[in-house]
């Protein structure tokens, strides 16, 4: 009968990647893209809270969010239009 009591093996235990190493493994894979989807945020709310701030700024506050809500399509179109243009230029 083994005895359950018994402490395990380092060689028993699962070897599951730190998180650190999930980071750099995800980083590594995803890095580029990853930073344009954040210089694309950031561009698109400073353009759109300098807007806001400047050429409405008698404008009700959802008039802000609904140019916050106009980057989710801004974002698809700009990143669908420029792998169009990728593709014909390489033709």
């Amino acid at each position: 009968m083994p005895d359950s009591d018994a402490a395990e093996t380092p060689d028993d235990e699962p070897t599951d990647p730190s998180v650190a190493d999930r980071a750099r493994h995800v980083l590594s894979e995803n890095g580029t893209g990853m930073l344009q989807d954040l210089l694309f945020a950031l561009v698109w709310v400073g353009l759109a809270s300098s807007l806001y701030n400047v050429a409405f700024s008698a404008a009700p506050q959802w008039v802000l969010y609904m140019f916050m809500l106009a980057g989710i399509p801004a974002y698809f179109g700009f990143f669908i239009s420029l792998e169009i243009a990728k593709e014909q230029s390489a033709r």
